[in-house]
């Protein structure tokens, strides 16, 4: 169980409703050098590189933090970095049970239903790296999601930058037939 915003929650709300769950274990509790208001400076390096969720969000993915911190002392952190993902406060042994109460570490999961399966699981020097959608999304079960990939058949696939939006226009119908068409021809056909 952890605790949110809107109150408790279980490991299958912090998935949004979305197929995949990516939790990054951040230090920021008592004990932490900066608390609280700081939270550990590599998972503060870690929160400055996560981009805009909405492209995690179009591939079935909801990224959130979660550490041993209140809410009120992750809140007032979040507002004066800037920071705007979700973040819980562990409440019981979700970070023991997943290899990440004595460091930080990056698990990814995914859903058939109600049922939750752990899929992937990084920590230490592996961490750094991660940031960008693209990191994320490849520590997936389901990647990319994209036809390149060699993924078993049932998996969602659509073409190379099909997808792609800006993060205030998922959910249209469609991306542009502008970009599509321009993607589809390649870089040498690129405006200049």
């Amino acid at each position: 169980m952890a605790w949110g915003p809107e109150g408790t929650v279980g490991l299958l709300d912090l998935f949004a409703g979305r197929r995949q769950l990516i939790v990054y274990r951040a230090f920021f509790e008592p004990g932490v050098f900066g608390w609280p208001d700081h939270a550990c400076r590599g998972c503060s390096m870690v929160a400055d590189h996560v981009g805009d969720l909405a492209h995690l969000n179009a591939r079935d993915t909801t990224l959130v933090f979660a550490s041993r911190a209140p809410q009120r002392n992750i809140e007032a952190v979040k507002a004066r970095m800037g920071w705007t993902m979700p973040w819980y406060t562990i409440t019981d042994d979700f970070d023991a049970d997943f290899d990440v109460d004595e460091w930080h570490g990056t698990n990814a999961f995914i859903r058939d239903g109600d049922r939750v399966f752990r899929t992937y699981f990084i920590n230490a020097r592996g961490d750094e790296a991660l940031g960008n959608t693209w990191s994320y999304l490849d520590m997936t079960a389901l990647g990319r999601q994209e036809t390149w990939e060699n993924s078993p058949e049932g998996y969602p696939q659509t073409p190379p930058y099909d997808w792609w939006n800006w993060h205030d226009a998922y959910g249209d119908a469609e991306p542009a037939p502008q970009w599509l068409e321009q993607t589809r021809r390649g870089p040498r056909h690129l405006p200049d």
